[in-house]
Order: structure tokens, then sequence, then C-alpha cells
């Protein structure tokens, strides 16, 4: 089955946290709507796979704060690009 999860990092908060999660046909409409507001979107089923278990609104698990960390430093190094 197919998985999204949407995250938010405020400069404020202690870790992400989970804004969103979509399983099946509605992963598609999640993503639709990232593309709509160009909010960044990277593929990693594993992390996916992991994060679709937690609930919206809590902070990101510890195990994935090193992965996550790579994810959003590439984010702010695609944004700066562009810029």
């Amino acid at each position: 089955m197919k998985k999204a999860v949407a995250l938010r990092y405020p400069e404020d908060a202690d870790a992400p946290y989970i804004t969103a999660i979509a399983k099946g046909w509605n992963v598609e409409r999640l993503l639709q709507i990232a593309r709509e507001n160009n909010v960044p979107i990277v593929q990693d089923e594993a992390v996916a796979n992991l994060l679709s278990i937690q609930h919206v609104g809590d902070l990101i698990p510890e195990e994935t704060y090193e992965v996550l960390a790579k994810i959003f430093a590439f984010i702010a190094k695609m944004e700066h690009d562009r810029q």
C-alpha cells in the first residue's frame, strides 16, 4: 500500500512533526496538494512506512532524526539554489 507523510519543522520546534498521513488512494491527493503549494516532495519508502504508523501532530521518532536531517538539508539546498 502506498503511503505519504507530510512534515513541518518550525524554527521554534524541538523536532519536525507530522502534519498529514495518507494511505492508499489518498496518497495522490496529498501529493497533488503538495505540488499545488510548491511543497518539496521526497520519496523514501522506508521513512514513509515508519512515519505512517505515527499520529498527526506527533514529533518524528528519534530513530528518524539522521535520515530526516539529510532530507531537510537536501530541501534547503534545493530552495537556496533556486534563489
